[in-house]
């Protein structure tokens, strides 16, 4: 009976330990912005506001973006791109996953960084696609680790389908026209 109480405990503490030792996306800390441009001149700077998301142990990274938070700073644009463009009452999130080595973040140093070349893929208005990322992590003495975009991801609206809600987004603003592949790029902060 003491053996299996014993058993109980260590299972527990292991569970316990594995379940806080993953990282956690700090919203606050972390931002994921895009560009779009319009008239073929004119380039304005959007944002998400909400983000979550974690990395395990085994390195698995996903990122989750509330895609009825995108800020666009007019709200009939944040509108109009949550119901013609990302039609968030049938696709109210956007999850991007990659996988690290399971070893990579618990053997960096606190003040280092890395450049990393990953593929992700981004499930994106009911469309999975595999992009390559470049970025570089860093350590920061308070074991918190942040994922920063080397270079603009570059987003191909037709990849996902959602070249029908630029075309109405268009419309509906009077523009001549709307590029078809948005920069994005991002810094996430994860917390253990």
């Amino acid at each position: 009976m003491k053996f299996a109480s014993k058993l109980c405990c260590v299972v527990a503490g292991l569970i316990c330990n594995s379940a806080i030792a993953g990282w956690q996306l700090d919203n606050e800390s972390s931002q994921l912005n895009f560009l779009s441009t319009k008239k073929s001149q004119i380039t304005e700077l959007h944002k998400f506001n909400t983000l979550s998301g974690s990395i395990s142990d085994l390195g698995k990274v996903s990122v989750e973006i509330d895609l009825s938070s995108v800020d666009t700073k007019i709200p009939i644009r944040n509108d109009r791109m949550q119901q013609y463009l990302f039609e968030i009452e049938k696709f109210a999130k956007a999850n991007i996953s990659a996988q690290l080595e399971p070893s990579f973040l618990q053997s960096m140093d606190s003040g280092s960084s890395h450049n990393l070349s990953l593929n992700a893929e981004l499930d994106l208005h009911g469309h999975k696609q595999s992009l390559p990322i470049e970025i570089t992590v860093f350590k920061d003495k308070s074991g918190k680790i942040s994922a920063i975009s080397r270079q603009p991801v570059l987003i191909n609206a037709a990849d996902f389908k959602l070249v029908n809600g630029l075309n109405k987004l268009q419309e509906l603003a009077g523009l001549p026209s709307i590029t078809h592949v948005v920069p994005v790029t991002f810094s996430l902060t994860f917390s253990q």
